[in-house]
């Protein structure tokens, strides 16, 4: 009887320890939604602002392309019965020309587009990480993850990494 109730204090006792235990640890971890913190930022907005208009100034420069196509295809169409050989391959050409020149120009404005993105977005994106990493020290967060994407933000200084360890057991140098 009496090793019962030992054995049951015991039980109760590793059971009430592992779930202080638990409580501290999940203490110490955090998240955030960076993509939440970006979208509230106001310099967010003067950012989208620029790239929307740099869009739409690759729109209006794309649309005058299509349409000098559009008239130089309908002309084609209208008047190729009544052309030479020579001037039909000629203007065949000149076609095949502007759909390059047209794509060539969608590509470019595209990368462009991405590239003022980055340069826009990069220091916001910064200023976002450095004070996620503030608050994860200031906290004494062990991990923070991120709902915006799929990793960790913050990892403290002290955290052990077992990146080592797990390279014995597997047998990696």
């Amino acid at each position: 009887m009496t090793k019962k109730i030992l054995f049951s204090l015991s039980v109760f006792i590793f059971m009430l320890e592992a779930s202080t235990f638990a409580q501290v640890s999940l203490s110490n971890v955090a998240y955030v939604n960076t993509k939440e913190i970006l979208n509230v930022l106001p310099e967010k907005t003067k950012a989208t602002e620029q790239l929307t208009a740099l869009s739409n100034n690759y729109k209006a420069e794309l649309q005058l392309m299509q349409n000098e196509y559009n008239k130089k295809y309908s002309d084609f169409i209208t008047y190729q019965n009544s052309l030479a050989e020579n001037i039909k391959l000629r203007r065949m050409q000149e076609l095949t020309e502007l759909e390059k020149k047209i794509q060539q120009f969608m590509d470019v404005s595209q990368k462009d587009i991405e590239e003022q993105e980055k340069v826009l977005l990069q220091p916001l994106t910064q200023r976002i990480n450095e004070a996620v990493n503030s608050v994860g020290v200031e906290q004494n967060f062990v991990v923070i993850y991120d709902l915006a994407v799929p990793g960790i933000a913050f990892v403290s200084p002290s955290a052990v990494d077992a990146t080592p360890m797990v390279k014995v057991k597997l047998g990696i140098r």
